[in-house]
């Protein structure tokens, strides 16, 4: 391979009536404004189509003979003064919801991290559900205005290309990004030079590029390795997403997390709430504390509780196996020189990412780091706050699991990215364009009922057919690339019926997620695709980790299947799961299959995209589907149960679908009015789209993590440093005084002042004696945890009262009193317990402190 010597960047050249073009290439907010996309569309189609719908590239590729015909063409150019009108108007825009209501919070500043960003398929940084999340979650902070900076990492060959081979096997090509033909820009300086970070690796110093990517009013700072400044080893730190083995994994984490945060350093950024999704990044929080001690001249220790208030961790992964743990030894490689900026020893740096601090066998878990410098902590739905409580308990011995300090809050779509643009025509009739702006509010949605069934089914009808035709397009490239005959690919024109009820199911191919489920019963369902008057069809779509072989098999068995001469035309697997096959799926089927193993599904994300579509889901009640079913939006497969024995749950769970579908979903979609349309399933889509739009969106979710998470850590953070980190530095030394004396404190007795001739109603006087050493009282809270007792003698659906009136007895023996009063008859439990207490505490259990009586 030759290298050159110097290398230029060539820009398009555009003519000057057309110049506002690039800033609207640049700028990802086309991507979920259909007039500004359609902008490029017009200047040729086929190109669009070509560039995977990348303005950048396609500007850069376009005949100079077509760009002066559109700088002539009057109707275009007044089209494109009113989209560049309508992005400085979005940009400049000041009554924001954020400005609106949180006056007085401007002076903060978010940053989130993950190790993917899904917002638009030129753009492959993205593996799945994670990524697409990541994308959704920075385009609704930007219609919101909330202060939001997005830092990632930039793959020079993303995730992979999915290709399967003549036996319908996985096979994957990682083709290589050209950065500058994307709608990204590196950073410089102000001479022009781009900014480098640096972080010290063993024996080496590794450097790494920054890039923005412009995501409406926010922006998303990637980072790249692949420069001459590295050693060629490390140019490919960045080279894919989640390749590699564990050693490259730890090196990409450290550059996000570490890395990361280096670059806002280097760009003039000052966060005050750092938001950690998922794991990866959870290194930037003990380079947070690096950066403050060296800053502000405090300890690891004041430091540390600085993080803490100012970082929120979201946990998506219900699995522990989903999780990135790394042996001690690697762990020591890579930061045995970093400890010593810290001022703290290699094994409590171990003891970060340990459940078990004290146990130097364990491995070091990135999840566990995130949650211990994390003050506040949640999954992505109701059951995955509880399944997260009870997956993450042992670091938090002895604290019920009900209290473990994870919350929820549930993951969302952000609607205009993924609402047909015939649907979106619809709701802009009939709902008013405020359903893009106010995707939360229930009034808007309300207004479903008045599109009328005909106007809703033929819009529905016409996405079916589109998603029927791209199939049949998609399957013939994949025929030909696999050598097929000449026969065979032109059999793909006849797949599908674009007029038969269409089942989706496309997503990651993890072997939870069951995607063989409908096939355990071949003779089931090869009656039920075969059947001329009611015909029913699946279109498949899903990658598997490249060293996931069950998932690979599951996809191989799909195929075979599909082989099949009954089900030859009635199912199709559409190859290379992207964001343009998600969106074509989404918007055309009309019914959403998910088959996870409950509880193992954290989320998910798609049945919420094809619900804004008028499809329906069946599912499994895992995740989202768990809170937003009943029986008025969809079908629940079984009723939430939880089984031992696999093989059973997949028998007992496989018919509960095929029921389903022969006894509900079927006739409901093919029984017809006189004039041919199938009204109770259109009341069905209506009922749907009307109770899953206000809820299940990215408005609603920004704004909850805004005002539960963002806003309360931004608050706590300043408070804690104001007057030269005064507040930290005494948390600091108060909490490390009660961890010293904690094991001193002793429940001597506990009296309950009654008879036994209790009734509901009455009151219980309570007292505690306890010796607290040399520990204060106002240094703790005592509780009574009371409740009912069931069979086991456990207490169940406990109460806690916290008792305040305080006599010394001795010099270190203190007398608690108090009363409960008795709502219930039955048999009552009751113990003691002993929390820490101090007013800058974020949550009495985070740091595990607690004595049971």
């Amino acid at each position: 391979m030759i290298k050159p010597l110097v290398s230029l960047t060539v820009s398009p050249s555009i003519p000057q009536k057309l110049q506002c073009l690039l800033p609207l290439a640049y700028n990802l907010y086309w991507v979920w404004d259909p007039d500004l996309m359609d902008l490029f569309f017009r200047l040729d189609p086929d190109l669009w189509e070509a560039t995977n719908h990348n303005p950048v590239e396609m500007l850069g590729k376009i005949s100079q003979e077509k760009l002066n015909q559109f700088a002539e063409n009057e109707a275009y150019l007044n089209q494109l003064q009113r989209a560049c009108e309508r992005l400085t108007e979005y940009m400049q825009h000041t009554s924001t919801w954020y400005n609106k209501f949180n006056k007085g919070s401007q002076k903060y500043k978010f940053a989130y991290f993950s190790a993917e960003f899904g917002i638009t398929e030129c753009l492959q940084n993205y593996s799945g559900g994670l990524g697409l999340l990541s994308g959704d979650h920075l385009k609704a902070a930007s219609d919101l205005g909330v202060p939001l900076v997005g830092v990632g990492l930039l793959y020079q060959q993303g995730y992979f290309r999915q290709y399967l081979n003549v036996d319908g096997w996985q096979q994957e090509r990682y083709p290589v990004n050209d950065f500058y033909v994307l709608p990204l820009k590196p950073e410089v300086d102000a001479s022009g030079k781009p900014f480098l970070i640096t972080i010290d690796f063993p024996g080496r110093v590794v450097s790494a590029k920054i890039w923005k990517v412009q995501v409406g009013r926010i922006p998303l700072y990637l980072l790249d390795t692949n420069i001459p400044e590295n050693a060629p080893s490390d140019q490919t730190i960045t080279d894919q997403l989640y390749g590699g083995d564990r050693e490259k994994r730890i090196q990409q984490e450290i550059l996000l997390g570490i890395g990361g945060y280096r670059a806002l350093e280097a760009l003039g950024i000052s966060p005050t709430v750092y938001h950690i999704n998922e794991g990866h990044s959870a290194f930037l929080t003990v380079e947070h504390c690096r950066a403050l001690m060296q800053k502000y001249s405090i300890s690891f220790h004041e430091a540390k509780e600085m993080t803490i208030a100012s970082t929120v961790f979201t946990t998506h992964t219900p699995v522990p196996a989903g999780n990135d743990y790394f042996e001690p030894h690697l762990v020591e490689k890579y930061f045995s020189k970093y400890v010593q900026s810290l001022g703290i020893s290699m094994r409590e740096f171990l003891g970060l990412g340990r459940e078990n601090p004290q146990n130097d066998g364990e491995s070091f878990c990135m999840t566990i780091l995130a949650l211990r410098m994390s003050g506040r902590s949640n999954g992505v739905s109701k059951l995955h706050g509880k399944v997260s409580r009870a997956m993450w308990k042992n670091v938090w011995p002895n604290v019920p699991e009900d209290e473990i300090p994870i919350t929820s809050i549930t993951n969302a779509v952000h609607g205009p990215s993924w609402v047909s643009r015939e649907m979106a025509g619809l709701f802009d009739r009939y709902l008013g364009t405020g359903w893009r702006e106010n995707e939360e509010q229930q009034t808007i949605w309300n207004r479903i009922t008045q599109i009328p069934d005909e106007e809703l089914w033929r819009t529905h009808e016409r996405r079916r057919e589109r998603l029927v035709a791209f199939a049949r397009q998609r399957l013939r490239h994949q025929l030909a690339a696999r050598g097929a005959t000449a026969s065979e690919i032109a059999q793909a024109a006849e797949i599908l019926n674009p007029e038969a009820l269409t089942i989706g199911f496309a997503r990651r191919f993890a072997t939870y997620k069951r995607a063989t489920l409908l096939l355990r019963n071949p003779d089931r369902l090869l009656k039920i695709l075969s059947n001329k008057e009611r015909p029913v069809q699946i279109i498949f779509s899903g990658k598997a980790h490249p060293l996931d072989n069950p998932g690979k098999e599951l996809i191989r068995q799909i195929i075979h299947f599909e082989r099949r001469p009954e089900a030859r035309y009635r199912m199709v697997f559409i190859e290379d799961y992207d964001i343009v096959v998600a969106r074509y799926i989404v918007q055309g089927v009309d019914v959403w299959l998910n088959t996870p193993r409950r509880p193992l599904e954290a989320s998910g994300t798609s049945g919420m995209k094809a619900a804004l579509n008028g499809a329906l889901n069946v599912s499994i009640l895992d995740g989202w589907w768990d809170e937003a079913y009943n029986p008025d939006v969809g079908w629940a497969i079984g009723r939430g149960e939880e089984y031992s024995d696999i093989e059973y749950q997949n028998e007992v769970e496989s018919n509960a679908l095929y029921d389903l579908l022969e006894k509900e979903i079927i006739p409901l979609f093919y029984t017809r009015s006189t004039d041919d349309l199938p009204r109770g399933w259109i009341a069905k889509m209506k009922s749907s789209m009307r109770a899953i739009g206000p809820v299940f969106n990215t408005s609603r979710m920004v704004r909850d993590y805004t005002e539960q998470l963002y806003l309360p850590a931004a608050h706590r953070a300043h408070e804690l440093a104001s007057n030269n980190f005064e507040r930290v530095r005494k948390l600091a030394t108060w909490k490390q005084k009660l961890a010293n004396e904690w094991n001193n404190i002793k429940i001597e007795q506990m009296i309950i002042d009654s008879d036994a001739n209790l009734k509901v109603g009455d009151f219980c006087p309570v007292r505690v004696f306890i010796n607290l050493g040399n520990v204060s009282p106002t240094d703790v809270q005592v509780q009574i945890y009371y409740g009912p007792m069931d069979a086991a003698g456990t207490i169940s659906n406990p109460h806690t009262v916290t008792i305040t009136n305080t006599k010394k007895v001795n010099d270190s023996l203190y007398e608690f009193s108090g009363k409960i009063t008795l709502v219930k008859s039955g048999r009552i439990g009751y113990t003691v317990r002993i929390l820490p207490n101090h007013q800058d505490l974020i949550n009495p259990f985070h740091d595990g402190l607690i004595k049971w009586g």
